[in-house]
């Protein structure tokens, strides 16, 4: 029969014995008579049904159904008996008195005590019934105390033994607890049945502490096992409960805590850095990096240290035996306190875990070092191990430095003050330790200071670059200005400079410098921004990179420059050094624009080999492969500049034509090329040397701070730093920037299909290749690889652009081949002027073939060539010549073949820049024509791959004012796997 909600009806909570499992509560639904009380008419709730009843309830006793429902018989067996033996089967079996399962009983006593002690405190101001026998839930009302009561273990030592018991007070009386039947509901927290009365106590107790007492007076303590039990058992028990004690000692302290940091060091073979990005990458084999030291978090009160634990349970004691006499000592600890100081750490980025982090070495003195001043203040002292048999530094470091510009010098001025602690320590000394990426530092007390991680990210490229002065200090040149202005930026450094010289951070707020008067035409705004710029440099002796875009006319900015420097009165002349296919142009151009100069040729294999004439002129002219011969006789003369033009010839610091230029002797020195930067960064470094040397320290020092982090880690902020340090010295200017008055340039990609014969041919290659490539990448990695990946690329986009340039027997046609005569033909007979450019001479070859046999007159440029200037004056000049084939190492620089407005690229190169250059043989000052140039690709080739490759291989270059990357050696398997796919 169910009880109606219509009449008056309460939830209570009914206590009955379930066999094997113990004490229970069931909740029930009873039914009020008239006065209020309980009826015999009752039902059972649960969560299914507990909403009909639910104008009686309020939220806890929601939570009450729930959390009962989970201690039923029904849930117990669905957690425990997943094969789902019969109840009373599986019950039996497992608390069997021989043969049970000790396990699964204390798993389901474990259980059901979770739920038990999140049930009774939430029974509190409910109803709670003991269960009749017969079945009635509210036989017999339970007396739930409201407030907590209080336990008092004594302890009293005589002659013979210790007598151990407790006693219970509630409201002030004394509860007898003893031979009366209690039991205890919940163990911990304790909640005891004693009569019709439920107690719950102070402080969580642990009811196991209560239950040998219900049927005996006191547990006595032989004389013979005392210590050991006061030790382990009475300790303890003092510390988390009220003790009364007779025949011994209890006295009870107060104390204010101090917290304390102590070091304690030990070796890890595998080390594991906690502090991301501080000192995950060991260096040298760095003694600092290989040991770990454990910070651990402790609190003195007085005399007594104790370890942050987190427990808090309010108190410690410890127990001092004085011959047959024991006297505990209870202090108090603020565990409030404690845990503040805990928070406070982990603020600063101590990641302390139950009051200790193991880190390595110089993770942890850093951390120390960097927050000294913050613990000092914070009364956090610290400490080391006394074990531990090294002493660390662990005050207060600083690190001053002062730069003072030396006016009418090279030079800037250096000071170091390096101080730890009460020592000042020569800067010398120390400047060694971080060059050498060692961390540890003997201080004259022979406690082991770590240098502090920052100076070694701000200050070793200033240490690395500096130079000792004759009186035994130190200097800076003054082409390192980016790296001072930088070190001032982020108050690294007190620094005293002019104003003239802090112009140099941006060259466009250099003051003006009158154009020569010998010189010969009119320089545009840019260029006279860049003239100004070179004057700039000349006058504070700096070298420079002028890296302006093909066709901005690095030429006439550097004879205006040699112009000045003629009228200034310079007696030594100035030695410039190209490409042979380069003199002819810079000879004709300075006639041009520079008539006064007196230029030399020193070339030829009937050159005359001294240095004999040279005084007589102003500016001596020579190919790189003049130099590299002639060096023993140019190194001996000191010249006014000299000056590389197409100055990537040098960018191989191993080469012997970079050698040899180094040795050359000048009073300044400059380099001009569009392409500063071809395959590594290590070409910057080769030439930015010998504009600056020593700008980017020694090779090792470059290739470890920047050629290694940039291209192998991406390392964003050492790309950043290299960027800054060059900045003031390359000036390069965009044709989209600055030469607003050149005509369009219309650029647009042509995709051509394969002949049938043509791509059968190319997946035969294609397939062969790919495999023989991919085996090889697999054996021996991709840097062993990169020779046979260029080969397998090449044949392949030979094939693409025509069969026959690796099969001279194919027979077959080219779909790219019919597509570009198809447009040359078109173009030729609308009286256009048509430059083609090839990688691949054996292409430019069949399409010689073709316009001879057309009769189409045409010009023609290859390495082999040699009426060079015949051949561009013949396009320049003459109207009847539409057509000039060029290959790209001998057509790519150097030329200026304005006459054209089409350029045909034939075939995409490993580097984009050099298809820019090749557009800018017709691209450039004196062009009036719109521009068209044409990119042919052979469709689902290697040539299409390479287009979107070449997208995501530039960033470096980019960054670095200059083209890209090296190609082939960016490559990765995945790249190739797509290239060859």
């Amino acid at each position: 029969m169910k009880v109606s909600t219509t009449q008056p009806f309460q939830i209570i909570y009914s206590l009955y014995q379930l066999e094997f499992l113990g004490n229970m509560l069931q909740p029930y639904i009873v039914q009020l008579d008239q006065e209020g009380r309980p009826t015999l008419l009752s039902q059972n709730i649960s969560v299914k049904n507990v909403r009909e009843f639910a104008a009686g309830l309020d939220e806890t006793d929601f939570e009450l159904v729930r959390l009962l429902e989970s201690m039923q018989k029904d849930a117990i067996l669905k957690k425990f008996n997943p094969k789902k033996a019969p109840s009373n089967d599986f019950l039996l079996r497992v608390y069997d008195p021989e043969k049970g399962d000790k396990a699964i009983q204390e798993a389901i006593h474990g259980y059901l005590e979770n739920y038990r002690a999140k049930i009774f405190p939430k029974l509190l101001g409910k109803e709670v019934y003991i269960s009749s026998n017969d079945g009635n839930p509210a036989w017999k009302k339970v007396n739930v105390r409201p407030d907590e009561a209080t336990v008092l273990f004594h302890l009293y030592r005589n002659e013979e033994n210790t007598h151990y018991f407790p006693t219970i007070r509630y409201g002030g009386e004394k509860v007898d607890f003893q031979y009366k039947n209690a039991l205890l509901l919940c163990e911990e927290p304790a909640w005891l049945l004693v009569g019709s009365d439920l107690y719950h106590f102070e402080g969580n107790l642990d009811g196991k502490k209560l239950r040998p007492f219900f049927e005996k007076k006191f547990i006595p303590i032989p004389r013979k096992v005392e210590e050991q039990y006061f030790q382990k058992f009475v300790t303890p028990l003092i510390a988390a409960h009220d003790v009364r004690a007779k025949g011994f000692d209890i006295i009870k302290e107060t104390l204010q805590p101090v917290p304390v940091l102590t070091l304690s060091e030990h070796t890890v073979q595998h080390q594991q850095t906690l502090f991301a990005g501080t000192a995950a990458d060991e260096k040298n084999g760095d003694p600092a990096r290989q040991t770990e030291l454990s910070l651990i978090l402790s609190f003195s009160y007085g005399s007594f240290s104790f370890r942050f634990d987190g427990d808090g349970n309010g108190a410690h004691v410890s127990m001092e035996k004085n011959g047959d006499n024991y006297v505990f000592h209870k202090v108090r600890r603020d565990f409030a306190f404690e845990k503040s100081v805990l928070k406070q750490l982990r603020q600063l980025d101590l990641p302390l875990r139950n009051g200790a982090v193991h880190l390595d070495k110089l993770s942890a003195l850093s951390w120390l070092q960097a927050h000294a001043d913050q613990l000092g203040k914070s009364g956090i002292e610290i400490r080391q191990q006394t074990s531990d048999q090294r002493k660390y530094f662990i005050g207060v470091s600083s690190m001053d430095v002062s730069i003072n510009e030396n006016e009418g010098t090279d030079w800037f001025d250096i000071h170091v003050k390096v101080r730890f602690g009460a020592f000042e320590i020569p800067f010398l000394r120390l400047r060694e330790h971080i060059l050498r990426q060692k961390t540890e530092f003997v201080l004259p007390n022979g406690e082991i200071a770590i240098i502090p991680e920052w100076w070694f990210s701000k200050f070793s490229e200033l240490f690395a670059l500096l130079e000792p002065r004759a009186d035994h200090g130190l200097a800076l040149r003054k082409h390192h200005l980016m790296l001072v202005q930088e070190l001032d930026k982020e108050s690294l450094a007190s620094v005293v400079i002019s104003r003239r010289l802090e112009k140099l951070r941006d060259f466009e707020a250099l003051g003006a410098y009158p154009v020569p008067a010998g010189f010969r035409g009119t320089l545009r705004p840019y260029q006279k921004a860049g003239y100004d710029w070179l004057r700039f440099l000349n006058e504070y002796r700096f070298g420079g990179c002028l890296a302006d875009d093909m066709g901005l006319g690095k030429t006439v900015q550097t004879l205006s420059l040699l112009q000045h420097q003629k009228e200034e009165g310079h007696p030594a002349p100035s030695l410039l050094i190209m490409p042979t296919s380069l003199l002819y142009n810079w000879a004709l151009e300075a006639e041009k624009f520079t008539p006064d100069l007196r230029v030399m040729s020193y070339t030829g294999t009937g050159r005359f080999k001294s240095t004999a004439p040279f005084g007589s002129y102003d500016l001596i002219l020579t190919s790189y492969g003049i130099a590299r011969l002639d060096i023993d006789i140019l190194k001996a003369y000191r010249f006014n500049y000299v000056i590389l033009d197409e100055s990537q010839a040098i960018k191989n610091p191993a080469s012997i034509i970079s050698k040899a230029v180094m040795q050359l002797q000048s009073a300044h020195r400059l380099i001009l090329t569009g392409t500063p930067l071809e395959n590594s960064t290590m070409d910057l470094w080769t030439q930015m040397t010998f504009a600056n040397p020593g700008l980017l320290g020694s090779q090792n020092f470059f290739r470890k701070q920047y050629l290694v982090p940039i291209e192998k880690q991406n390392d964003e902020p050492a790309r950043e730093r290299l960027h800054h340090l060059i900045k003031p010295f390359i000036l390069r200017r965009h044709k989209s920037q600055v030469a607003t008055d050149l005509p369009e340039k219309i650029e647009s990609v042509h995709f051509s299909t394969m002949s049938e014969a043509q791509e059968k041919y190319y997946e035969e290659t294609k397939s062969k290749y790919r495999n023989l490539i991919l085996e090889q990448i697999d054996r021996e990695g991709m840097a062993k690889s990169q020779i046979a990946v260029l080969q397998g690329l090449i044949k392949l986009r030979q094939i693409a652009n025509h069969p026959r340039l690796e099969d001279a027997t194919y027979p077959g046609d080219s779909g790219k081949f019919r597509d570009v005569m198809h447009k040359l033909e078109t173009a030729v007979q609308e009286n256009h002027k048509i430059l083609i450019f090839s990688q691949f001479v054996k292409h430019l070859e069949l399409f010689r073939q073709r316009l001879e046999g057309a009769g189409i007159p045409y010009t023609y440029l290859d390495g082999a060539t040699r009426d060079r200037h015949h051949q561009v004056d013949a396009f320049q000049s003459d109207s009847t010549v539409k057509v000039f084939l060029i290959s790209l190492k001998a057509g790519g620089v150097g030329l200026n073949l304005t006459a054209a407005d089409y350029v045909f690229i034939l075939d995409p190169w490993w580097n984009p820049a050099a298809e820019a250059q090749a557009i800018d043989r017709a691209h450039r000052i004196g062009q009036d024509k719109t521009v068209f140039t044409y990119k042919f690709i052979t469709k689902n080739t290697v040539e299409e791959k390479i287009l979107s490759l070449q997208k995501h291989k530039r960033q470096l270059a980019d960054d670095l004012i200059s083209t890209e990357e090296s190609f082939v050696k960016s490559l990765t398997r995945q790249d190739v796997l797509l290239l060859l796919e």
